[in-house]
């Protein structure tokens, strides 16, 4: 059994789990690359005997850090719900820690029947980063117009077709088969909002939504950047959207400071 389908007579598990993505490459399985998904399968296996690949509610990308990643998988093996967190903490690597570990119903999938997810990306604005933040920020001090950063970011609220700040390799596009399609770059943001942390010297981008493309939040990070350094006005963030061209956007912000924070689920879940 390889795995990418959940045995419809085993209970399925939902795990919870936070990660330091800075020695992955990411979450997906590759081929001769320490990945979150793979370390997670082999852990599953030394406890159990059984292999299955567990399906996560989305692919993050190297370097990528994630608070409430959720995974999904089904066993055989009848583990009491403690007793699996605690086994799995004990022989995953210290990077990866799982924060609950809990059966669902049979139709409970961690990307299909994800509703919603919030992400965050962290700024670091001080003049010298702490090495023991470096990994975990993107360091920027240069002058910056944060109320103009805000006002481009609540533009991008709503529903809109999301292309212009889609990574450019379609096969690696975070599928939204809740509500647009497979295969639709169109996606709906709740909120979109920068706040600042003064007593920590950081700038926070924090974003909600259905569903996002490959390199999409980096991707608008960038851009609102782009406007904060005065390159790019907040204005042209709705003609932005309109030409659905990668191009038309801002650069792709740094994976170390971007924040996988949770998923949501419908009620039960």
């Amino acid at each position: 059994m390889t795995g990418t389908e959940q045995p419809a007579n085993n209970p399925v598990w939902k795990l919870v789990l936070a990660y330091d993505g800075t020695e992955f490459h990411g979450w997906q399985v590759q081929p001769d690359c320490v990945t979150v998904q793979g370390e997670l399968r082999d852990a599953i296996a030394r406890i159990t005997g059984e292999e299955v690949l567990p399906q996560g509610s989305g692919r993050t990308d190297a370097g990528v850090h994630a608070l409430g990643q959720v995974a999904s998988f089904a066993l055989a093996a009848p583990i009491p719900e403690a007793n699996l967190a605690r086994a799995l903490n004990r022989t995953l690597p210290a990077s990866i820690r799982v924060l609950s570990a809990t059966r669902e119903t049979g139709d409970f999938h961690a990307r299909h029947s994800a509703r919603a997810k919030t992400y965050e990306y962290r700024v670091f604005r001080g003049e010298i980063c702490p090495p023991w933040l470096a990994r975990y920020v993107y360091t920027l001090n240069a002058p910056l117009d944060v109320e103009a950063m805000q006002r481009a970011a609540v533009l991008v609220c709503g529903e809109h077709d999301f292309t212009s700040f889609a990574a450019t390799d379609p096969d690696r596009l975070e599928r939204d088969f809740n509500s647009t399609g497979e295969g639709s770059n169109v996606r709906r943001l709740h909120t979109s909002q920068w706040a600042q942390d003064a007593e920590n010297d950081l700038l926070i981008y924090r974003v909600r939504g259905n569903g996002f493309l490959h390199h999409m939040v980096r991707n608008l990070v960038g851009t609102f950047l782009e406007v904060g350094r005065g390159n790019l006005s907040e204005t042209e963030i709705p003609a932005i959207l309109e030409f659905r061209a990668r191009e038309r956007a801002g650069p792709t912000a740094p994976a170390r400071g971007l924040y996988l924070v949770n998923v949501e689920y419908s009620s039960g879940k």
